[in-house]
C-alpha cells in the first residue's frame, strides 16, 4: 500500500446543483461524459405517476437542460401502468448517439424484499418492461429502440461500440440478452444466474452482475455470478455464455460468501473497464474495496490493492454500503484509476448487520481514491462535505469533465425532503 505525503486526507467540498426534479431518488451508474463535453444523466423517480428524467449538463457555462421523460419516451404515458422510473446504466456512444435502458422505480415488499411489483397499487398495469433507448445528439432527439421480455427491467447493460451491439442483463431474474439496435432484434435469451433476484433466499436466490465488460478486439462479453464464476459470450457464436475455465473472482481477500443469501454482491466483481493500452480491464470487488487486473484472453485476474478510503484501510472494515460502490471510472490521460467511496465516521468499529438488499448499513463518509496505474501511486483525497456541513450519500456513479474535474449523484437535503441530483468535487477554497 502506498500512501501519500499525509497520513490524514484533506475534505473536500460538494457544490450541489439543481436540476429541478423534485422527485429525484437515489440513481445508480446513470452519469456519463459525451463526446460534446456535457454530462448526460438520469435521475430515478419512485412515484407512480412521474417516471425518470434525462438531463444534460455543460460544465463550461454550468447550464442543466432537461432532455426527456423516460416513460413518455418509450410511448407508455398513457398506457397507466407502472412508470420506466430509472435507469440503471451508463451511457454508452456510438455514431452521435447515446445509448441507454430503463428499469423499474416502484417496488412491491414481497417476503421482506424489494421485488418486481405483482400487485400495482392504484389499478395501474404490471410494468411493462424496460426500453432500450438513445439520445441522437444531432437531432436532440430521445428514441425508443426496443423492450426486453417478460416485463423485467434492465439491471445492466454493455455495448460494443465498435459492432454497434448491446448487451444486456435483466431484473429480476437474470437473463442475458444480446440486442441490435439497428434491427432492432433480440439474438439471445439465456437464464445466467438460477432465478436471480426474483429467486427464494437460501435455495435459488442469485444477487446479479451489475457491470459488464466488452473485449473491443473480438467483441466478447464478460460477467460475473454471485459464486465468482466469469462467463463470455461471443456475439459471432451466438451461443449461451460459457463460463471461463481457468479463472474465478474466488479469493479470499474478497471475503466469504454464501451466493443463496440476499444483502452483498457475492464474489461478482462491482464495477470493470477496459484499459485500451494494456489489452486488460481493472475492476472492483464491491464489499472489500480491492482493485484487480483482468486479462480475458490469458484467463488472468491479479488482485492489486485496497482501493477503499483510508480510514476503511486504518479500521480493516468492509464497506457499509452492502454492495460496494459504482463510482469508477478510468481518466483520459488513460492512467488514473478513479474511485468514490466511503470512509467509517468515528471510530468505525461499527456493529455488523447483515440486510437483504443493496443499502447503507452504517452512515459513510464520501471519499474520493485515485490510483495512479503505471506508478501504483494510491490517493485518498480526503472526506466530501457540502457547504452545511453535512455528508453526500448513495453515491454510486462518476464522471469526469475534459478538465478532469469529478461529478456523481448524490443525496442532499431540500425544504421538501431529501433527493439526489448532481455534485462536483472541489477544494474547499475553490469557487
Amino acid at each position: 500500500m502506498k500512501l501519500t505525503e499525509n497520513d490524514t486526507p484533506k475534505g473536500l467540498s460538494a457544490k450541489a446543483y439543481d436540476s429541478g426534479f423534485e422527485l429525484a431518488h437515489d440513481s445508480y451508474q446513470s452519469l456519463s461524459r459525451a463526446s460534446d463535453g456535457r454530462l448526460y444523466y438520469v435521475l430515478s423517480s419512485e412515484s407512480l405517476e412521474k417516471g425518470g428524467q434525462l438531463f444534460r449538463f455543460d460544465p463550461v457555462t454550468e447550464q442543466i437542460d432537461r432532455l426527456g421523460d423516460l416513460t413518455e419516451a418509450c410511448g407508455e404515458a398513457k398506457l397507466n401502468a407502472i412508470p420506466q422510473g430509472k435507469s440503471h446504466v451508463p451511457f454508452f456512444e456510438s455514431g452521435r448517439k447515446l445509448y441507454f435502458g430503463t428499469h423499474v422505480g416502484h417496488y412491491e415488499m414481497i417476503q421482506g424484499m424489494e421485488r418486481l411489483p405483482e400487485n400495482p397499487p392504484n389499478g395501474l398495469k404490471l410494468y411493462p418492461g424496460g426500453h432500450f433507448l438513445c439520445w441522437n445528439m444531432e437531432t436532440e432527439t430521445l428514441e425508443d429502440l426496443g423492450k426486453v421480455p417478460n416485463g423485467e427491467g434492465i439491471l445492466t447493460l454493455a455495448m460494443d461500440t465498435h459492432r454497434n451491439q448491446l448487451y444486456a442483463l435483466t431484473w429480476p431474474y437474470g437473463n442475458f440478452i444480446h440486442f441490435d439496435p439497428e434491427s432492432k432484434e433480440i439474438m439471445q435469451v439465456a437464464s445466467v444466474s438460477e432465478k436471480g433476484e426474483a429467486g427464494f433466499p437460501g435455495k435459488d436466490y442469485r444477487v446479479l452482475c451489475r457491470s459488464m465488460l466488452v473485449d473491443p478486439d473480438n467483441g466478447k462479453v464478460y460477467f460475473t455470478n454471485a459464486e465468482g464464476d466469469i462467463f463470455s459470450y461471443s456475439p459471432y457464436l451466438k451461443s449461451r455464455p460459457e463460463k471461463l475455465r481457468n479463472v474465478h473472482m474466488r479469493r479470499d481477500y474478497f471475503g466469504e460468501y454464501d451466493p443463496k443469501i440476499p444483502g452483498d454482491m457475492g464474489y461478482h466483481w462491482r464495477k470493470i473497464l477496459w484499459h485500451r493500452s494494456e489489452n486488460a480491464a481493472y475492476g472492483i470487488h464491491g464489499n472489500s474495496g480491492y482493485l484487480f487486473r483482468f486479462d480475458p484472453k490469458k484467463e488472468e485476474l491479479e488482485v492489486i490493492d485496497r482501493l477503499c478510503s483510508l480510514p476503511s484501510k486504518r479500521s480493516g472494515m468492509f464497506d457499509q454500503f452492502s454492495y460496494g460502490y459504482l463510482g469508477f471510472d478510468l481518466a483520459p490521460d488513460g492512467e488514473t484509476l478513479h474511485y468514490l467511496t466511503g470512509g467509517p465516521v468515528g471510530d468505525g468499529l461499527y456493529e455488523r448487520k447483515k440486510i437483504a438488499k443493496g443499502a447503507a448499513k452504517e452512515l459513510e463518509n464520501l471519499h474520493w481514491v485515485t490510483y495512479h496505474i503505471p506508478s501504483g501511486k494510491y490517493t485518498d483525497h480526503g472526506p466530501v462535505y457540502y457547504s452545511d456541513g453535512s455528508i453526500p450519500t448513495y453515491v454510486n456513479s462518476l464522471a469526469l469533465d475534459e478538465d478532469q474535474q469529478v461529478y456523481s449523484l448524490a443525496r442532499m437535503k431540500k425544504p421538501w425532503g431529501e433527493i439526489q441530483d448532481l455534485i462536483k468535487l472541489q477544494a474547499h477554497d475553490s469557487a
